[in-house]
């Protein structure tokens, strides 16, 4: 039977709750508020006193109002139905609910019950299966979705009976199975999984070494993310966190994109719902939407709920890699995330960490970046989770706790810089400060020399110590002038001034510059790297500055040239010409 309890204390959105019999850890509740049930999740318990975070505001609330325990913790339903959902960090369907804006105490169920979905069987009867093992599929967007024995059913499990093709409702028994002490269990399309707890259901987790190609030269060519990786974005307001994570969702090579919207502000999720639906997909042709999940949370919703959207992203991530797929889960931004951990650890009235954030922070990060990953599941088929959250810190300072803590678990840092903003050189990635850690990864080291060239590596190593040294002579030139540096020192400056302008800079609103394909990144690389060895003869730092613009704005040309077309020719003729006016032979 259900625990019930009565309310003994309201702090905000956290609870006091009077409780006889036991709870458990992270068990949802529902409060009574006159005709209102609001749903709320246990996050502490002391003796017969039990803390209750409330996912909605608790304004009206009165201290004696009856409490039910579901005797569950946070799920998620997962089935059919889920891509081009608008869903909100409990799973509430948002295009369900009437009215602007969002009722108190209104839940509503995600999938559609009344569908029906063509189903095809791939299992068949005697078979000995496991939690995550496939039972059939349906056509889910033109995508291939799984039906799965549930993640919850531990040990074997023999199949007594399967339906055949036909269309079914999610919630028909499309097979019966035999548990280890001869129990039928019947099931259906749809299963429920605790938000909190990371799904196991895979042979094994290596380490990923797959190239994921976004189309973006800066993360692509000089910090690459892998199938299966983490990444995150820091920057201030206005450096573009959420322009490039657009960007990366619409090009990247990834079967599903989930957005988590997890304390944006609301202009920026209604840019989200606005635009995402009119997007057209570069590898289907069909609209993005058709294969995107789009969890909102603003700023303004409880702290609570902002908290679950980000696990709520991940369990559903985690769902479709069980089906053998490519996910690209995308969170902006988990500093809000943060933050909301920091409310709750204030109310609980814990020991405070660097700026007030929780002590544990560091482990809650890491262990919820550690979800995502590339796996090998049961039947040999591989399926991924690529991660990449945006952070946003006070002022664009990196050295606060989350950028800090985040950066101890991601694989690849994307910093974006403000004075590069502010002179239009997007994306804002700083060159030097960003790296990517899958580099060094001698898998990916040879995954990369088989895919592209063996020499790739090397000259993205070459890119970067030319950028410090730009850098470098750029700050000496400010301090000592053009006529206070050797000639040397500008060819050098204005050489890295040609990999930024050329390789690093792209143009999101050119339907050609907007996405480069990792083999004409390759192009790119070689002809700027093959140019940046080259010696030039000149008499004065003025002729330097001349002819490398020229250089530079023929290059800009072509990239905004179809790819080995008589445009793009004739720029090439253009830039051969300029090289041997002034090359030393």
């Amino acid at each position: 039977m259900a625990t019930k309890g009565t309310v003994k204390g309201i702090i905000a959105n956290l609870v006091i709750v009077g409780v006889t019999d036991p709870v458990s850890q992270n068990e949802i509740c529902y409060i009574s508020d006159g005709d209102t049930r609001l749903m709320a999740e246990v996050i502490k318990i002391i003796g017969k006193d039990v803390y209750v975070q409330v996912f909605e505001s608790t304004r009206g609330l009165k201290v004696g109002a009856d409490v039910e325990f579901a005797e569950h913790m946070l799920e998620v339903a997962l089935g059919p139905g889920l891509l081009s959902r608008n869903l909100d960090g409990l799973q509430n369907d948002l295009d369900k609910m009437e009215g602007v804006f969002l009722k108190r105490g209104e839940y509503t169920f995600p999938l559609d019950k009344e569908k029906l979905w063509d189903f095809k069987p791939i299992a068949q009867a005697g078979d000995i299966m496991t939690a995550g093992d496939w039972l059939g599929e349906v056509d889910e967007n033109f995508q291939p979705h799984k039906i799965m024995i549930p993640f919850k059913m531990t040990g074997k499990y023999t199949i007594k009976s399967i339906i055949g093709a036909g269309k079914y409702t999610i919630n028909e028994t499309i097979a019966v199975v035999t548990d280890e002490e001869n129990n039928d269990i019947p099931l259906t399309m749809v299963q429920y999984w605790p938000v909190k707890k990371a799904v196991m259901a895979y042979k094994d987790k290596p380490r990923p070494f797959k190239l994921l190609e976004t189309g973006v030269r800066v993360i692509d060519t000089a910090n690459p993310i892998v199938e299966g990786g983490t990444g995150f974005i820091p920057g201030a307001f206005g450096t573009g966190k959420t322009v490039l994570q657009h960007a990366i969702s619409k090009q990247a090579e990834a079967d599903i994109v989930i957005m988590a919207a997890c304390g944006e502000r609301a202009n920026e999720v209604v840019e989200i719902f606005t635009e995402f639906p009119h997007l057209v997909d570069s590898h289907t042709g069909r609209k993005l939407m058709e294969r995107t999940i789009i969890i909102a949370n603003t700023s303004n919703m409880p702290v609570a709920a902002r908290e679950a959207s980000v696990y709520t992203a991940m369990t559903i991530a985690e769902y479709y890699r069980s089906m053998g797929l490519k996910v690209l889960l995308m969170a902006d931004s988990t500093s809000r995330w943060a933050q909301a951990l920091r409310e709750q650890s204030n109310r609980l009235e814990e020991l405070p960490g660097p700026d007030a954030f929780p002590m544990d922070l560091s482990a809650i990060i890491s262990n919820f970046y550690g979800r995502a990953g590339y796996v090998i599941l049961n039947n040999n088929n591989t399926g991924s989770i690529t991660f990449i959250g945006t952070v946003s810190p006070a002022g664009g300072n990196l050295k606060e706790p989350v950028t800090e803590n985040t950066k101890k678990v991601a694989r690849c840092f994307y910093a974006l810089e403000q004075e590069r903003a502010d002179k239009k050189r997007y994306p804002a990635v700083n060159p030097i400060d960003s790296y990517s850690k899958y580099l060094e990864y001698p898998e990916f080291v040879e995954y990369i020399s088989k895919r592209i060239s063996a020499d790739w590596i090397d000259n993205v190593d070459e890119l970067k110590t030319r950028m410090q040294r730009g850098k470098e002579i750029s700050e000496q030139i400010n301090i000592l002038g053009d006529d206070g540096v050797p000639l040397d020192y500008h060819i050098t400056f204005w050489k890295s001034e040609l990999i930024d302008f050329v390789m690093l800079q792209q143009d999101a609103f050119d339907d050609i510059d907007s996405v480069t394909p990792v083999d004409r990144q390759k192009d790119i690389l070689d002809r700027v790297i093959a140019l940046c060895r080259t010696e030039f003869k000149f008499a004065n730092f003025n002729e330097v500055m001349d002819y490398f613009k020229k250089m530079i704005n023929i290059m800009k040309q072509m990239n905004y040239s179809v790819y080995q077309s008589e445009e793009y020719h004739s720029y090439d003729k253009q830039l051969d010409m300029l090289v041997k006016e002034r090359k030393i032979a």
